[in-house]
């Protein structure tokens, strides 16, 4: 996908292309930076209201987002398909039906994750001090979503703020501007209140600033550590909370008791579905000496069936990557690894047919190390790199050997054992036989270690991010005149909170019985005004 600006009637647009075909099939009206503020400002206005409705009437709207993407889930698959590259298939089971998913399952646990939680008693003699967290619904929560996934990854997020009573200001990739377009064709349809769901199409990093100089009370941001860095730094500025998504190199580690027609299906999917532009796709494989030859062979069988090509009949597993600046980084990643002794394992052979450059073949490399950029950094496409190793902890070590940490995933028959690996890596999501399917499930919380993120988006945790505690303290005692502590001092009071500490936590039963008269002593001053 290559996006452009043209102007009609004093109006500028972004020009949607098909990736796999370079057809122009659409264009977006980009949102002038003068107009961001008062955007803004009309959003800020329906959160008041939106968020003074009862939550049973945010349910009944969000509901009819849900109603209108079941009747178009199609229509919309197909424009994901034809926007973002990926086949139909993988839109309609990584994009559609996690989105209706999602929704169904925060609508029916918004009032629990929204409930007020009591907080105990902490110490008996501070026991009529009732303590409540309430969740507060931040205001205006702006989204700013990726090209690789357009649809569901800012669905949920959308959804999440709505639902926690907050206005969204959702600005989608300018390469994937149609399926920004048909998501908000999704909220539109619900009639939910004018303002408190609006879609900006501003291109580039000038809508980090204008968000920020807006006054947005939150953001969320997914996409590169470059950026990421950016707008955190930003967002220092106002102290504007930010939850980030910024990518991963996800490592894959294969042990000898593995179920290895799984484990390399499972790296077929995980590491070429949508031409490997997934940040919790596998990028890394790390396969137990004694069977690497049989995983190798396997994954190469595999490799040799995959389809390549423009989805027209539903018989093709890989599309288009979805812009050649990312063809680019991964052909350099590859040249990089092959300068330096890799060598090329298998790979998928493409069409004579298909002549631009936005298809790649899925490509294995051995002989790789982590002094390759495939194997340090975050390739994003359809290349996968194996090493052996002896011992778990070797693997351990190298999975752990990487400045990301967004997801992993253990392959072994014995999952307690796979468990206890999974726990040593350093990375936000781990899945046992499995991998890249977690942000699919509404209840399991998103997110990655070190430079891959900051925050959590979905489940309770996620939904949590929507909000911000506020902590009730309500005194059951307001009978009394004044609080134990309170003016004016004197000795007396001194010692007699002095005796509190003995009484509470004193060795000696001696000492807790002087405490417990010192206590007693000036326990009538809370009765006197004076």
């Amino acid at each position: 996908m290559s996006s452009s600006q043209s102007s009609i009637a004093e109006k500028m647009y972004t020009t949607c292309t098909n990736p796999a075909t370079g057809e122009v099939i659409g264009q977006s009206e980009i949102t002038p930076l003068s107009e961001v503020a008062g955007i803004i400002e009309k959003a800020r206005s329906a959160q008041l209201r939106w968020s003074g409705m009862p939550l049973r009437q945010r349910i009944i709207g969000l509901r009819r987002v849900q109603e209108y993407l079941v009747e178009h889930k199609d229509e919309i698959a197909e424009v994901i398909a034809q926007d973002n590259g990926k086949v139909r298939v993988d839109a309609m089971a990584t994009e559609v039906l996690p989105a209706a998913m999602a929704i169904a399952y925060y609508s029916r646990k918004a009032r629990r994750f929204l409930r007020p939680k009591g907080c105990g008693t902490g110490n008996l003699f501070l026991a009529n001090k009732r303590s409540q967290i309430i969740r507060q619904p931040f205001g205006v929560i702006a989204i700013i979503s990726p090209w690789n996934y357009p649809f569901a990854i800012p669905f949920s997020e959308v959804v999440m703020a709505l639902l926690a009573g907050n206005a969204v200001v959702l600005k989608v990739a300018s390469e994937t501007q149609l399926v920004g377009r048909k998501l908000e064709e999704c909220f539109r349809a619900a009639e939910l209140p004018d303002g408190i769901f609006q879609y900006i199409n501003v291109p580039g990093k000038d809508v980090g600033d204008a968000l920020f100089a807006a006054g947005i009370d939150k953001l969320f941001f997914t996409g590169s550590v470059a950026v990421g860095k950016y707008l955190m730094s930003r967002a220092g500025q106002t102290l504007t909370p930010v939850v980030l998504e910024l990518g991963g190199n996800d490592p894959m580690i294969v042990c000898e008791d593995a179920d290895l027609a799984r484990a390399v299906g499972g790296a077929v999917w995980a590491g070429f579905s949508n031409c490997g532009q997934s940040c919790g796709g596998i990028e890394r494989i790390y396969v137990a000496e004694k069977v690497y030859g049989d995983f190798l062979e396997l994954l190469k069988n595999r490799i040799d069936t995959l389809r390549i090509g423009y989805d027209t009949d539903f018989q093709v597993d890989l599309g288009a990557m979805t812009t050649e600046r990312q063809v680019v980084t991964v052909q350099r990643h590859i040249e990089d690894a092959l300068n330096q002794g890799a060598e090329i394992y298998a790979q998928s052979k493409i069409p004579e047919t298909l002549h631009l450059k936005n298809f790649l073949p899925a490509t294995v490399l051995v002989n790789v190390n982590h002094n390759m950029l495939v194997m340090k950094d975050e390739t994003f496409g359809p290349v996968v790199g194996v090493m052996k190793f002896r011992y778990v902890e070797e693997a351990v070590t190298l999975a752990n050997d990487s400045y990301l940490g967004l997801t992993a995933s253990v392959w072994s028959r014995n999952r307690r054992r796979a468990i206890e690996i999974g726990k040593r890596l350093k990375a936000g999501v781990i899945t046992i036989n499995d991998h890249l399917m977690s942000h699919g499930l509404a209840e399991t919380p998103w997110g990655g270690f070190k430079q891959s993120g900051i925050g959590r988006t979905h489940g309770e945790i996620g939904f949590e991010e929507m909000t911000q505690p506020q902590v009730i303290v309500d005194d059951k005692f307001a009978f009394t005149r004044k609080n134990l502590w309170w003016p004016p001092y004197s000795e007396k009071l001194y010692h007699g909170l002095s005796g509190l500490l003995d009484l509470l936590y004193a060795k000696k039963i001696s000492r807790r019985l002087r405490g417990f008269g010192r206590i007693l002593k000036i326990l009538p001053r809370i009765l006197s005004a004076d």
